[in-house]
């Protein structure tokens, strides 16, 4: 059993844990929290009381191996350079980093050190997904695909309020893309590659970061367009357009029904498929297999990190194309 240990009391925190005991993998050994009566309390859903207040001495603990990074974003770069540092695997919530260098740096440290580095980005990692990918190659030719995911978050209304929340601040590294928006930049490339040109058009906010954008990505002989967004809703579905079939998704987050339409006989034909009750047991059962298997070249992990490293060059070009600027961009 690896022991995990985590930082952030959060309900995805709860969520991950969860996850990571169902695949039997994994057991809870330790919580860095900033106040011992919170550890205390995630812990009891465990029975896990071996909480720490001191980074330095939960990264010491020798019996730690893998450490789970829920803490705000501009904080996983320092926390997971840390974490390898001190010879442990890291599972970083997305966004991973706040920058490309700071990636390629965790990257080589990681490699160094002879551990695994991941990150959170669960919707490559589900059977859903993966099955979507197998039927891309029917489709013929794309012709496009519309791809969305813009969710309303509570805490838009301290903006409103003229307050500064952590997921709307550029001292936090927040907004839409890097909250929402990194898992429609993770369905492109995983499915289609790297794309040849990048666009993003974004609504700013007061805070200095995007509340509302549209990408679009343009690959040799199509595009992908893509809305995502915190300051409201949309109900719209995702989709791959082919010049034979086309395939139409709920979304491409968390893909919960899929169907297949045939232009040539009109006919829509739903598809299988699985559905976990715990969304993030899937990346947490591959974060176990390949820790497990102990292979730094393992092909499946080396094409982790492509994929991790291609998504955050494509995000940083996004966002530096609207000015949206991070407290991370100027430190020495």
């Amino acid at each position: 059993m690896l022991k995990l240990g985590i930082i952030g009391t959060n309900w995805i925190t709860h969520q991950f844990v969860g996850a990571a005991i169902e695949t039997q993998q994994f057991e809870l050994h330790s919580i860095y929290s900033r106040s011992v009566e919170s550890g205390l309390k995630f812990g009891e859903t465990y029975q896990q009381t071996n909480v720490y207040t001191d980074l330095s001495a939960f990264f010491a603990d020798e019996a730690l191996e893998v450490v789970y990074l829920a803490s705000p974003n501009s904080m996983h770069y320092e926390q997971a350079k840390q974490a390898l540092l001190a010879g442990k695997h890291v599972i970083s919530e997305k966004p991973a980093v706040s920058r490309l260098v700071e990636l390629e740096e965790l990257h080589q440290l990681a490699d160094t050190q002879g551990v695994f580095y991941f990150e959170a980005a669960r919707n490559i990692h589900e059977a859903n997904f993966k099955q979507v990918a197998e039927m891309i190659p029917a489709l013929g030719p794309i012709v496009t695909a519309n791809f969305s995911y813009m969710k309303y978050s509570s805490r838009y209304d301290q903006v409103v309020a003229g307050e500064e929340p952590n997921i709307f601040s550029p001292k936090f590294s927040g907004g839409a893309l890097m909250d929402l928006g990194i898992y429609l930049v993770y369905s492109a490339v995983a499915w289609f590659g790297k794309p040849e040109e990048v666009h993003y058009f974004a609504r700013k906010l007061p805070t200095g970061v995007d509340g509302v954008g549209h990408m679009i990505f343009r690959y040799q002989d199509f595009d992908v367009n893509m809305m995502t967004g915190k300051s409201s809703t949309s109900f719209l579905p995702s989709e791959i357009i082919g010049h034979t079939q086309t395939i139409s998704m709920n979304a491409t987050n968390s893909i919960e029904e899929i169907s297949l339409y045939d232009h040539t006989t009109g006919e829509m034909t739903a598809i299988p498929v699985v559905k976990e009750d715990n969304p993030m047991v899937e990346e947490a059962r591959t974060f176990a297999q390949l820790i497990n298997r102990d292979d730094l070249q393992d092909a499946t992990y080396r094409e982790l990190l492509d994929v991790m490293h291609t998504v955050h060059e494509v995000m940083e070009d996004l966002r530096l194309q609207e000015g949206i600027t991070f407290a991370a961009d100027i430190k020495e």
